[in-house]
């Protein structure tokens, strides 16, 4: 394994990286790309996803590291470690080139590289307390930074995925070269839930992503700088970028948000829109919210997907275009137009500490772009759910699909070219319908 490493890698991963988990993998130079996908119970799953990225071209899989981060905590289920211990063994066997499993030959001729964590075995399982997709995305990201070949100026992508997805042919291709000829530091890939043949799971999924697609619209309308979805399976960044930020977090859910959000406080996230993951819409225990979350309380708990009011993006558009301008150089100024937006804007950000932490930011930001960073730093992806929420709890509660959706379109003023109401369509292909404009009404956002 190299050991020489560039002054900022060796750095991080002597102060940042974890050391207890070694990976294995049949060591080879050239690797520019590490694919880091975190698995737990997920034999046939693994299969499914490495299946999907063979189909790449055979240039970009010889330069990538397909890294999967087995693991389990000390209290997992007995069938949960079986699941695991078949997992390994399979992965083993990719690596030592003596499976006899029938995708082994596919696997053997496509030029693939697939590395393996243990964080399964007894000894190296996860705490209890501590175990989790965050934990797991770190461990193998980390241990990414010593596999690459620094040799080249090359840029080095660490790739985020899951098992529970396939991805298209040029995944790999489009990737590389948006962030080659774009100098990406920082992207989402676009993406599209595997829909359910079953009518309730299907109509389920479908309602889950008009969700996300009608936030992130919202927030883009908005023009907010945390824009972009945080799925997990979407997110890539150069490791120079991931050095910058400290490395992954190891929350046990919404590790994308939180890493997504300290991306975005130094790098523009952009979004490769060419090519697409697309991720299942299962039911699942392994977070307690997103997607498998969500489709346990639709499918069994029958609880309908809310979306928020639109009116919601139209204050959170005036306050940052408040918040960026020069009436925001006099704390009590940007106060009192803040109450003129919406009394409750006012009212959160009191509640907040706005006031008394805007003064100090004033204070000490001693050039513009010093505070152009604090602004986006204070208020944050984190603190612009939270004024969503306050806006949700106190003056526009969330509403049923049809109405949110028709209201958002109205407010962007996005002309939408599919029959959105009626009684000739069935609820499914209504629902189809508006996240087909909600796609469109992104892509046009975003240009």
């Amino acid at each position: 394994m190299q050991k020489s490493y560039p002054e900022k890698v060796s750095y991080y991963l002597e102060k940042k990286s974890l050391k207890r988990w070694n990976l294995e993998w049949a060591e080879s130079s050239g690797i520019q790309v590490a694919i880091v996908i975190p698995a737990i119970c997920e034999f046939e799953n693994i299969k499914r996803v490495l299946l999907s990225l063979v189909h790449n071209d055979k240039s970009c899989l010889e330069k990538s590291l397909i890294i999967f981060v087995l693991n389990n905590s000390i209290a997992s289920k007995p069938e949960v470690k079986d699941d695991n211990k078949k997992s390994i063994a399979f992965l083993r066997g990719m690596i030592n080139r003596k499976s006899s499993d029938r995708i082994a030959g596919i696997i053997f001729n496509s030029g693939m590289h697939i590395g393996l964590i243990d964080a399964a075995a007894e000894g190296k399982e996860f705490d209890d307390d501590q175990g989790g997709v965050g934990l797991a995305r770190k461990v193998g990201m980390d241990i990414a930074l010593e596999v690459f070949d620094y040799s080249t100026s090359e840029k080095k992508l660490l790739i985020s995925l899951d098992t529970d997805c396939v991805v298209e042919e040029n995944y790999l291709d489009e990737i590389i070269r948006s962030f080659t000829k774009h100098n990406f530091s920082a992207a989402t890939v676009d993406f599209e839930h595997i829909l359910s043949e079953d009518g309730i799971d299907k109509l389920g999924i479908i309602s889950y992503e008009i969700f996300l697609r009608h936030l992130v619209a919202g927030l883009l309308f908005a023009e907010s700088p945390y824009a972009f979805h945080t799925i997990g399976s979407t997110v890539v960044c150069d490791h120079e970028a991931y050095i910058k930020i400290g490395g992954m977090n190891t929350k046990k859910a919404a590790e994308d948000f939180y890493f997504l959000q300290k991306l975005a406080k130094h790098f523009t996230i952009n979004r490769i829109s060419s090519t697409k993951v697309r991720p299942s819409a299962r039911e699942s225990w392994r977070v307690p919210f997103g997607t498998g979350r969500s489709m346990i309380d639709f499918s069994t708990n029958k609880k309908d997907i809310l979306l928020y009011d639109a009116d919601v993006y139209v204050i959170l558009k005036d306050w940052l275009e408040l918040l960026y301008s020069d009436l925001s150089l006099n704390s009590n100024l940007i106060l009192k137009e803040a109450k003129k937006i919406h009394p409750e804007l006012y009212n959160f950000l009191e509640n907040r500490g706005f006031s008394m932490d805007w003064e100090k930011i004033l204070e000490n930001s001693k050039s513009v772009k010093q505070l152009d960073y604090q602004r986006k730093n204070w208020f944050d992806a984190f603190e612009t759910l939270k004024l969503i929420h306050h806006l949700r709890n106190t003056s526009f509660p969330m509403i049923d699909i049809n109405s949110g959706v028709e209201k958002l379109f109205k407010v962007v003023q996005h002309s939408a070219k599919y029959e959105l109401s009626g009684n000739k369509h069935n609820l499914e292909s209504l629902y189809m319908g508006y996240l087909a404009e909600l796609r469109l009404l992104e892509n046009a956002l975003h240009k």
